[in-house]
């Protein structure tokens, strides 16, 4: 049977204002409205985590304008968004 799902697209977290969080894709940008998981998997003295965000708005330079699903407590600048 055939694997009909999309190709999964990596970015990096560029900038967190709260629940609002731009993210830069190299390989296309997902559409708008669609879901983004922005995901760590902590360490020492580190939570990890794990926020499904929407895509509201490209913003051109390959980036797009984000809202979070959940607090965004802790996340930092260079986390992987799947």
């Amino acid at each position: 049977m055939a694997n009909t799902a999309t190709a999964q697209r990596t970015g990096k977290v560029v900038q967190v204002i709260g629940p609002v969080i731009d993210i830069e894709f190299t390989e296309g940008l997902p559409d708008i409205y669609n879901a983004v998981r922005v995901v760590s998997e902590g360490g020492p003295g580190v939570e990890k985590i794990d926020v499904v965000c929407e895509v509201e708005q490209h913003l051109g330079e390959n980036r797009v304008r984000t809202v979070a699903m959940k607090p965004t407590d802790g996340m930092t600048r260079g986390m992987t968004a799947i």
